[in-house]
């Protein structure tokens, strides 16, 4: 096994990390604060290419890799996690559009997402379906050369801003999952309204709700055949599961490093606290969740990059990432005090933003579900 990264790689995440500390860093926590949604920044990062690591030249992308995706990610996760969430809106309907969407899709829709002219999203959770994506009630029903869609979704990230993306739903709900469908939208058109939904964390990551009547989305528009919808939805979440695993692991980092630097700063009975044993304790705990997340989650990358299954090990990667996120941010706040508690540091930002690591693109408790069933013979994850 070489752990060595290549000369490319290094670059690319020097690039973010330096685009990180210049335009993210300086106003990061005013843009938590305020919920600012920085368009202009994720404008930026298209224009460096961050949105297409895992896309061939010939749509706008790098072709770099997932392995870059990763490497970007974190850095940029490091500084400011909500703004992370900007790579997976772009990238993972980009990606999606690329597995199995038809040429004329791919030319027409994926330059915008990895240029970051099309802010993109995917809606798939509803009030009824959250880890239960079969569970969705939201239809298409033909109409003419196009379908119309009604039903709700709910906690979507970017819902407030989108301009295009992914949408499921059913266009045969007697077939149950086997009859849901996938489209790549356009919500600027008619028959949409959104409302924002207030967070714990992200604050710059907008989430909201989108409610459709007699929404119009063309036939064109549909990826794969009906009934496509289920293996198309699966799919992704394995590709925007990994990007988040690589955002936990940047947050788990910036935990550590300013526990770190606290713990060399603040002297309490005559010694710095790094001195006293606790505080030590949470640190190598620290370095070794992080570092062990680590390990898994580039060789789900890099398995990517060989195109090989790895929904297993994406999903031993996300779970190990965003338990080592939350520990490290709570054990951050432990030791920081009063100071972690303050909204004039940002350890109370990375509280915030750790817990949205063990919820979404499949909650922590998904990750043991589908790791203890490929385990026991139950269901495999890497079929």
């Amino acid at each position: 096994m070489d752990f060595e990264l290549s000369e490319e790689l290094i670059a690319v995440r020097e690039l973010a990390r330096e685009f990180a500390e210049k335009e993210m860093a300086p106003t990061a926590a005013k843009d938590d604060k305020e919920k600012n949604f920085r368009g202009d920044l994720v404008k930026k990062m298209g224009e460096l290419g961050f949105y297409g690591s895992v896309i061939p030249e010939e749509y706008g992308g790098s072709g770099l890799g997932f392995l870059a995706m990763v490497l970007i990610t974190e850095e940029i996760a490091r500084i400011h996690s909500a703004m992370r969430v900007a790579i997976n809106m772009q990238m993972g309907p980009a990606l999606t559009l690329l597995q199995f969407g038809t040429e004329e899709q791919k030319k027409k829709y994926i330059p915008g997402l990895v240029s970051g002219d099309t802010i993109g999203c995917f809606a798939i959770t509803e009030p009824d379906a959250g880890s239960d994506v079969s569970g969705m009630r939201t239809t298409a029903t033909k109409d003419g050369d196009g379908y119309r869609i009604n039903g709700n979704k709910i906690f979507i990230t970017n819902a407030p801003v989108t301009t295009g993306g992914l949408l499921y739903a059913y266009t045969d709900r007697a077939q149950k999952h086997r009859g849901m469908s996938a489209f790549f939208a356009d919500f600027t058109q008619p028959g949409v309204t959104r409302k924002s939904i207030d967070a714990l964390g992200a604050l710059c990551s907008p989430l909201g709700e989108l409610t459709f009547e007699n929404f119009r989305v063309p036939a064109a528009n549909r990826l794969g055949k009906e009934g496509d919808g289920f293996k198309v939805c699966m799919w992704q979440l394995n590709q925007t599961r990994l990007n988040c695993a690589a955002g936990a692991l940047g947050l788990a980092r910036a935990a550590k490093d300013a526990a770190v630097d606290y713990c060399n700063q603040r002297v309490q009975f005559g010694q710095k606290i790094g001195e006293f044993q606790m505080n030590q304790d949470m640190i190598a705990q620290m370095i070794v969740h992080e570092e062990a997340a680590r390990l898994l989650v580039y060789r789900a990358a890099w398995l990517a990059d060989q195109k090989k299954p790895n929904n297993l090990e994406t999903s031993v990667g996300k779970f190990a990432a965003s338990e080592a996120a939350a520990y490290a941010a709570d054990a951050a706040m432990k030791i920081l005090g009063a100071y972690g508690y303050s909204t004039e540091f940002p350890v109370e930002r990375y509280y915030r933003d750790a817990k949205s690591y063990q919820i979404v693109e499949g909650s922590s408790n998904v990750q043991k579900m589908i790791i203890a069933q490929d385990a026991l013979g139950y269901r495999k994850a890497n079929r």
